[in-house]
């Protein structure tokens, strides 16, 4: 008999294998964002609340996903390793009392989403939104992030100004005065920084594809 649990452990393995966070899973599936959420699996009086068949089905429809893959799913995203990974959408990001210095997450009320293996001190997951990363990343996937990671030319970086401004770009050029940018979006303009107004930057990592 499938349990509460292993269902909504198979959805989230689903979005997980396809890059993305549940609720990003849910809006590519046309459903209401919030409903593959976490605060959705359990009732206001606390019965375990259960994913509809018709939710499910769009969901595999949205990820070409058969039947039996999903049912495969069941058992495999029960058994492999799985880790919380911090998740906030990209246009939070720039609002205060989220990041520390470092660029690390701190504080409480984030999102998580469910990725095997991932080292949860190291990274922490910004889901997108908009199309200040197209084409290369579409509205709902799901980057990972790593701010102690080495940061070197060409690599695509989230960074956040002293303002609160966040920017999803890749490294042009660092020197010690300034920082140059280079827009993923060409429909978004490069940008050059003063180092004095870079708060952090923070190398991605890994995103869905």
């Amino acid at each position: 008999m499938l349990g509460h649990g292993q269902i909504w452990a198979a959805i989230d393995a689903l979005a997980a294998k396809n890059g993305l966070s549940a609720s990003g899973l849910a809006r590519r599936s046309g459903l209401d964002p919030t409903t593959f959420n976490r605060s959705k699996r359990i009732a206001a009086d606390g019965r375990p609340r259960w994913p509809s068949t018709e939710s499910i089905a769009k969901a595999l429809d949205a990820t070409a996903t058969n039947l039996d893959s999903f049912m495969g799913l069941l058992t495999d995203g029960a058994a492999a390793p799985r880790r919380h990974v911090p998740l906030i959408g990209l246009a939070q990001a720039g609002e205060g009392g989220y990041f520390d210095d470092a660029g690390f997450p701190v504080g409480q009320g984030w999102d998580e989403i469910d990725l095997p293996g991932a080292d949860r001190e190291n990274v922490y997951a910004l889901e997108i939104s908009g199309d200040s990363m197209s084409p290369v990343y579409r509205d709902g996937d799901v980057v990972l992030v790593s701010p102690g990671a080495a940061v070197r030319r060409g690599d695509r970086v989230i960074v956040r100004t002293t303002g609160g401004e966040v920017l999803a770009k890749e490294l042009a050029r660092s020197t010690a005065k300034q920082v140059e940018l280079r827009s993923i979006n060409p429909a978004h303009p490069d940008r050059t920084l003063p180092t004095s107004e870079v708060a952090w930057i923070a190398r991605i990592v890994w995103a869905s594809q």
